[in-house]
């Protein structure tokens, strides 16, 4: 009877700290494979990494490249790696099959045995393949791309050999958020958050690198959009993701002092305030549009009227529900969500302010990498975006308006480093 197959693979890295082993033992042990340690070397300073090799068997061949598929997001690579393959796109909108499905964190593939960079990381792509000017000893270019941009014709990585994942190491040294575990709790102490916070956006700033700002409307109906303008004004945030709503409440604000009807002063509802929100859509699409608005005198404050006075980016991507909408709503989703990705992969940082299907979109557009921080008052929200492989973010039950008060004082006020 033939030996049960098996593999056996590398791994490097601070392999203690950051719990790699472990994650790998838990993978094998859950589909039902076995391993061996035939090697683990520790570093033995601050800097040196750690490395193992481990075999792994499965029960048969498919039940070896389940589990093989399994570790490899764990930075496990076979001691012998082969090169990675490729296959032609069926049609336009099509992966061929058994294609590699890609992380967010950061991917290499193989070619004559050399090790490619993949451009762009981001979760639930193919990776493409392409060579200079069609010549086939050119070297290699490959990137993520999603299912709806792929033609025909196109080669992309298929299966799972000549892959390797960088997974997020845990360095040794202190980092922002350490002291916050990965647990979503209304019980951590909410003026150390927002001084690691407002640490993260400096640092971000200073290293001229992007932090984007997911609004949803309940900024606005707490108050917080002119927190927000400051953090905007100062620097701290270099592009803003929202949806119709936002933008709409924040003109309704701006417009009759009110935010879905409710007086923004008072906090009660104003005869025929029901219709502000309307009025204020029809106004900005009389204009031409926000900047238009801006530009005629008629829109003078507010959260739209700072980013497009600072000249901030925003992308305003649509949904079934909107009313008008503002004639900056980009209505096609894949539109949007291309808008979005060209500010994703530059990203340093996130802030997600109380809105679930945004914050979601954008952390499926995010790099492993990006600094993501969620507030929202549901901590169903921050769950949701662990759950769908979001797990970078750090959450922040709380109340959004407060939050974002207090992080713009922190800004404002508070001990640089």
């Amino acid at each position: 009877m033939a030996e049960p197959p098996y593999e056996d693979v590398r791994i490097e890295g601070h392999l203690i700290d950051s719990l790699m082993v472990p994650q790998i033992m838990d993978d094998v042990m859950d589909l039902e494979g076995e391993f061996e340690i035939l090697s683990f070397d520790v570093g033995r300073t601050q800097t040196d990494i750690s490395r193992a090799v481990i075999r792994i068997h499965g029960r048969d061949r498919a039940h070896l490249e389940e589990i093989l598929t399994a570790v490899q997001e764990h930075g496990a690579v076979p001691v012998a790696p082969e090169d990675a393959v490729v296959a032609p796109a069926p049609a336009d909108g099509v992966f061929p099959e058994e294609f590699y499905s890609t992380t967010n964190l950061e991917t290499y593939v193989r070619f004559d045995g050399e090790w490619v960079h993949v451009d762009g990381p981001e979760m639930d792509c193919g990776v493409r393949v392409r060579r200079g000017d069609g010549d086939a000893a050119a070297a290699p270019h490959a990137e993520t791309l999603p299912l709806s941009d792929v033609k025909q014709g196109e080669l992309f990585v298929v299966g799972h050999h000549g892959i390797r994942v960088v997974p997020l190491a845990r360095p040794r040294e202190s980092q922002p958020f350490e002291f916050m575990g990965s647990a979503v709790s209304s019980e951590k102490p909410k003026a150390q958050i927002v001084r690691e916070v407002a640490r993260l956006l400096r640092r971000v700033r200073d290293e001229d690198r992007l932090t984007i700002a997911v609004v949803g409307p309940a900024v606005v109906h707490t108050g917080s959009g002119a927190q927000l303008a400051r953090l905007i004004r100062a620097g701290y945030v270099g592009a803003l993701f929202g949806g119709n709503a936002v933008a709409t409440h924040d003109i309704e604000s701006a417009l009759f002092g009110t935010s879905l009807g409710i007086d923004m002063k008072t906090g009660t509802p104003m005869p025929g305030g029901h219709e502000h929100h309307l009025r204020a859509i029809n106004t900005i699409r009389r204009c031409g549009g926000i900047a238009a608005a801006v530009e005629q005198g008629l829109l003078t404050g507010g959260l739209m009227h700072t980013l497009v006075t600072t000249g901030t980016p925003f992308v305003l991507a649509g949904s079934i529900r909107d009313d008008g909408p503002l004639p900056e709503v980009i209505t096609d989703v894949l539109d949007a969500q291309r808008a979005m990705r060209a500010y994703a992969q530059r990203a340093g940082a996130c802030l997600m302010l109380s809105t679930m299907l945004h914050s979601i979109a954008t952390g499926n557009l995010l790099p492993a990498a990006v600094h993501t921080v969620c507030v929202d008052i549901n901590p169903a929200v921050v769950t949701k975006l662990a759950d769908r492989g979001s797990f970078q973010t750090i959450g922040v039950v709380t109340d959004v308006g407060l939050f974002v008060e207090q992080l713009a004082d922190e800004l404002e006020h508070g001990p640089r480093e």
